[in-house]
């Protein structure tokens, strides 16, 4: 019989910063403007083919702070002069882009004029993702979205947000919080999930690796906990010590260590209602104080080039969801997918493949209320003859 491996030291975390207001890319010990996000660039510059984490790039070139070092690779990314990998680490790698730049700092990002009622803004700024592509705020409450789940955060006041799949619940956590972890639920997401586990290393042996809960608590992160539902009660519930005031948990696979909350830890918990399987638990529910429904803005849509007639459809099919009619209706992520498909392989096959991506008992309802309010006969997008 194989003796379990010995309990191992922690490995070094990558630290992120919490939030996004901390120390500025531009920051630096010599107080010259770009200096420190000179250094990073043509650090990652001199290993091109290397995805680094925060923690190595800081330690590398001497900097005093891992936040301003995030903060100036951030803006890379967003920049386009590196790609931004999470696995669950933030690591960095310089694009030909970045090399091309030489490490100069990129254009500014256009400001958005305030209106004229007491400085707040007409119409917010739209956030890069980690993916690169952009989220749009939405209005919630006195504010815009992005902003109001940041004070949440700080007020340590806990959201779970629910709606139907590609609504933009994901978008919006990622937007708002760029030292997010996630972990994606199913019915088999476990506890060695959450806390971590015994993985082999080179040569030989055990090594104890933390799971992002562990990694958010130590490091004052965010963690997304996404179809939250689909993930069986008592695992689940090895979040409840992390959230309940006390903020402690124990890891028993790795000796009952302690781990203990700092500031800026917070969770976030997203889920699909509709989905089979998808049970929301009177002792999850209770962990949040804030439920919010997040549903597909359909101006947005308009706005980001969905046809009329297309919103239209969706707008009927999303009404006949609600009332039991259907089983499906398009979201926001299936209608950019539209536009997407439209733009490179024209609108007949557009409103074809829309027709298409419906689950098969949905199809038919699909494909009349795109006919009815286009005009145009669709069937799902197939190959045609030579």
């Amino acid at each position: 019989m194989t003796t379990p491996p010995p309990p191992a030291g922690p490995p070094q975390n990558d630290p992120a910063p919490a939030g996004g207001a901390g120390t500025s890319a531009t920051e630096t010990g010599s107080g010259r403007s770009g200096y420190l996000y000179r250094k990073v660039a043509l650090h990652l510059a001199d290993h091109p083919d290397t995805i680094l984490k925060v923690g190595e790039i800081t330690r590398a070139i001497g900097a005093p702070s891992s936040g301003a070092v995030f903060e100036a690779l951030r803006k890379m990314a967003a920049a386009g002069h590196a790609t931004h990998h999470r696995d669950p680490h933030h690591r960095f790698q310089i694009t030909q882009a970045g090399i091309d730049a030489a490490g100069t700092l990129p254009p500014a990002a256009p400001r958005t004029p305030a209106s004229s009622g007491g400085g707040r803004r007409s119409r917010p700024v739209p956030v890069r993702r980690p993916n690169g592509t952009l989220y749009h705020p939405r209005r919630l409450g006195r504010g815009w979205d992005v902003e109001e789940l940041r004070r949440l955060r700080t007020q340590q006041v806990p959201v779970l947000l629910y709606g139907p799949p590609g609504t933009g619940k994901t978008a919006m956590v990622e937007a708002a919080f760029p030292d997010l972890l996630t972990v994606a639920g199913t019915g088999d997401t476990v506890v060695d999930d959450f806390l971590g586990s015994y993985t082999p290393i080179p040569g030989g042996g055990y090594e104890f690796v933390h799971g992002p809960l562990v990694t958010a608590m130590r490091d004052g992160r965010v963690l997304l906990v996404d179809d939250a539902t689909l993930i069986p009660p008592r695992v689940l519930a090895v979040l409840y010590p992390a959230m309940d005031g006390r903020g402690v948990i124990t890891i028993p696979a790795h000796g009952n260590e302690t781990v203990e909350a700092v500031d800026g830890f917070y969770i976030v918990a997203g889920h699909n209602p509709g989905v089979h399987g998808a049970v929301l638990t009177e002792a999850l529910a209770s962990r949040f104080t804030v439920h919010l429904h997040v549903t597909t803005d359909w101006d947005l849509a308009r706005q980001l080039g969905v046809p009329k007639p297309v919103v239209a459809a969706a707008i009927d099919l999303n009404a006949d969801l609600a009332a039991g009619k259907t089983v499906w209706a398009p979201q926001l992520r299936e209608l950019l997918g539209f536009v997407k498909v439209r733009d490179h392989l024209g609108m007949t096959a557009a409103l074809a493949n829309l027709a298409g991506i419906a689950p098969e008992d949905a199809r038919d309802d699909v494909t009349a209320a795109l006919t009815r309010h286009t005009g145009t006969p669709i069937s799902a997008l197939a190959l045609g003859k030579r």
